[in-house]
């Protein structure tokens, strides 16, 4: 949406040294209630421009953190100009070969900004090479750090190919002497020989500690491993969360389908109080996660499938009372859409990460028989285009089947 005269000059804030380059904070330059504004807005309009505005619209929640708030940073090895030195960060805005070092990045835990440094200080020691995206030569692809934000353990991942050799100790060494505040828990190794330019294991090894880090959320324990997706914001998905379940009338002694489950936070949480609650997701790591995550936490009515969500309803026997889905960002295929709606649940809580196409979603949704009762908005992802939104849609007719 773009930004009148007014809203670019109003309360301007400190800029990140990486703003001009990196790009990725669109809205750092304003004061946080005036980006809260702009995304609740934009929000409305895609919602308004679909005709499924909900007739109860709670606005939007500002994150418990505006900085330090992501627990998971994916770093790519580069240069920034043709034959430059050896750069660790994120791609340079609108130059998809140009990589920025982003040490000084404000979205972070400030041991991430340590982490990378170091590792690209190392890896320049070392002389290592980059891979490059068009030769398919070097060695050093992508560091990946992630961190417990109520448990204040940090998981750090070196990617490379097999082409070189890369010092596994030495590395381990390095990071074991930085000055961190948070605690070292695991360092891994990636084997990574693919050809796209997207972090692919090929092999993993643990160099030291566990290949995973604890955290929790809602009092729910989990065991997050090297590729398991988890919420960014931990803290602000946990107002998310609550408020989601609490849409819902009441979901004890009911049977809870959540689709697109994820590693199953949610479902968890929903499992405390429902009879029941099965998850649904495609990623099959993710629900082997969910599942070991599920029985250390001693949830025995929560159950988890491997699967594309529409064909696993096409042979799923159970029927639900209440449905909360959690798509990707494409939203829900209307194949899948169309058999969720088919259930005729009086209930459906809609938690999305793309309100464009929630907005599409809902429209189908409104064609099916339900109508959007209540929404709003959450801003998990400060100083960025980002939002997340909680709808919750109730049947207004029977659905002919």
């Amino acid at each position: 949406m773009k930004r009148s005269e007014s809203d670019r000059r109003s309360k301007r804030v400190e800029i990140c040294r990486h703003n001009a380059d990196c790009g990725g904070c669109i809205y750092q330059e304003l004061d946080y209630q005036d980006q809260l504004n702009l995304k609740g807005k934009e929000v409305i309009r895609l919602l308004e421009n679909k005709k499924v505005m909900p007739q109860k619209f709670l606005g939007i929640e500002g994150s418990p953190l505006q900085y330090a708030y992501r627990n998971k940073m994916e770093y790519t090895f580069g240069d920034e100009v043709k034959d430059g030195p050896m750069t660790l960060g994120m791609h340079k805005r609108g130059r998809f070969m140009s990589i920025i070092t982003v040490d000084e990045c404000q979205l972070v835990d400030p041991d991430f900004n340590i982490v990378l440094k170091a590792s690209l200080d190392f890896c320049k020691e070392k002389e290592y090479s980059f891979y490059h995206k068009k030769s398919h030569k070097g060695l050093m692809r992508n560091l990946i750090v992630r961190k417990g934000q109520h448990t204040n353990e940090l998981l750090v991942n070196i990617v490379t190919t097999s082409q070189f050799a890369f010092d596994d100790e030495a590395f381990v060494a390095c990071l074991q002497a930085l000055p961190l505040q948070n605690q070292l828990v695991g360092v891994l190794h990636t084997y990574n020989d693919g050809i796209a330019d997207a972090v692919k294991c090929d092999r993993l090894e643990v160099l030291y500690g566990r290949n995973y880090y604890n955290e929790k959320i809602m009092g729910l324990k989990f065991k997050v491993s090297a590729f398991s997706f988890f919420q960014t914001n931990v803290l602000a998905v946990e107002k998310l969360y609550s408020e989601a379940i609490a849409m819902i009338d009441s979901i004890e002694g009911k049977t809870v389908f959540d689709l697109y489950c994820g590693t199953g936070t949610i479902t968890q949480a929903l499992a405390l109080r429902a009879k029941e609650a099965i998850g649904v997701e495609l990623v099959e790591e993710a629900v082997e996660a969910a599942r070991e995550n599920a029985q250390e936490n001693g949830l025995e009515n929560c159950s988890f499938i491997a699967g594309d969500v529409f064909k696993v309803l096409e042979q799923l026997e159970q029927k639900p009372d209440v449905i909360v889905v959690d798509p990707p960002r494409v939203g829900i295929h209307p194949k899948a859409m169309q058999k969720i709606l088919s259930y005729g649940v009086k209930q459906i809580v809609y938690i999305s990460c793309n309100p464009k196409t929630l907005a599409e979603n809902l429209d189908m949704a409104r064609l099916g028989g339900y109508e959007a009762k209540i929404g709003k908005v959450f801003d998990n992802f400060p100083h960025t285009k980002h939002t997340e939104v909680v709808c919750l849609l109730e049947r207004s007719k029977i659905i002919e089947k």
